[in-house]
């Protein structure tokens, strides 16, 4: 484990079975948000995974109480003013949907309390995800004043249907752990005490089958998402140009001010 932990420094290691690695994203004082570091590693991690050969299963999941609370205001406020740090964190998060697709290796999920931003874009897209009955699922993008980037349009149609994917991402209602088991958002919801229990015997189970199956299974599946990538490519992009516009400005206002949001009544589009 050494030798992961001195590369990473947002993230901890630990084996909870000999050939199940569990990464636990490590910000607990700021509920796991993803800040500029932790980001670039989201991204990272997944091929340095897929090419160890003593892993054969992931868990991800959060430190603390949270899974991950979203972007960190900072590293946004950065993205909306710096061209050079947008273009970064974009090809960051095309790296991260496309990585965690492209990895080998099943990744279990396990998420409790708020799961938000690039932390969610991970969990969304485990092969395996498992939430506490009480988690809360976000896409906070267009209360942010962004285009629904990230994951959600290469996924959120594919596993709850188009109607519910807009329901939630234009109007970033909240979606609790059980309603996102009842409508297919995520693979298996848990009681919290539960959670963790749960996501090693999965891992585990993983990780101790035929491991050409499982992940030529997991390959042939991920062809739906690949198909979406034109989709996924365009709604990131879409996002990013938001980034330079004035409503986002508004949205993180707003945010750091704990207020609603007052975005202009009328858009040139």
């Amino acid at each position: 484990m050494s030798e992961w932990q001195k590369k990473y420094q947002r993230v901890l290691f630990d084996r909870p079975h000999p050939r199940v690695l569990r990464v636990t994203m490590n910000r607990p004082e700021r509920l796991n948000a993803t800040d500029a570091i932790l980001h670039r590693e989201l991204a990272e991690i997944w091929r340095d995974i897929d090419g160890d050969s003593t892993v054969n299963a992931v868990i991800l999941t959060g430190a603390g109480k949270a899974f991950s609370a979203g972007g960190d205001f900072d590293m946004v406020e950065k993205i909306s003013q710096d061209f050079e740090t947008r273009a970064r964190i974009w090809k960051e998060a095309r790296d991260i949907v496309y990585n965690v697709i492209n990895c080998s290796k099943p990744i279990v999920s396990a998420m409790r309390g708020p799961a938000v931003g690039a932390g969610l874009v991970a969990g969304i897209l485990a092969d395996i995800s498992i939430v506490s009955k009480k988690a809360r699922i976000i896409d906070g993008h267009t209360r942010l004043g962004v285009a629904a980037g990230d994951h959600s349009v290469i996924v959120w149609p594919l596993l709850c249907g188009m109607a519910k994917a807009k329901y939630y991402l234009l109007l970033c209602d909240a979606v609790s752990g059980e309603e996102a088991e009842r409508i297919g958002l995520v693979s298996l919801a848990v009681e919290d005490e539960e959670l963790d229990a749960k996501a090693v015997e999965l891992a585990s189970r993983l990780a101790e089958g035929a491991q050409s199956a499982i992940r030529w299974t997991k390959y042939a599946l991920n062809n739906w998402f690949r198909m979406a990538g034109p989709s996924f490519d365009a709604s990131l992009a879409l996002e990013f140009m938001g980034f330079s516009g004035p409503e986002v400005q508004e949205g993180l206002a707003s945010h750091k001010e704990k207020r609603a949001p007052k975005f202009p009544e009328t858009s040139p589009l």
